[in-house]
């Protein structure tokens, strides 16, 4: 998947704290979603196709993943 990133609008959760462990989020073209690491942000994104996106957020939403 070859998805352009260069345009995307990065943004954080509202819940994230300052100094903490964050993702950052982009919805790109096609419908895709990138993920960064917000103190990395010049190192790689991972894209995900919006089935797989859907599936992830329904999975964390059913409880469907062990948290630490």
């Amino acid at each position: 998947m070859n998805v352009k990133l260069s345009d995307a609008r990065w943004f954080k959760s509202s819940y994230s704290q300052a100094g903490g462990e964050c993702v950052e989020v982009a919805f790109v073209e096609g419908g895709h979603v990138a993920i960064r690491d917000s103190k990395d942000r010049s190192g790689p994104a991972f894209v995900f196709a919006p089935s797989e996106w859907d599936a992830f957020t329904d999975g964390v939403c059913n409880g469907e993943f062990d948290c630490p």
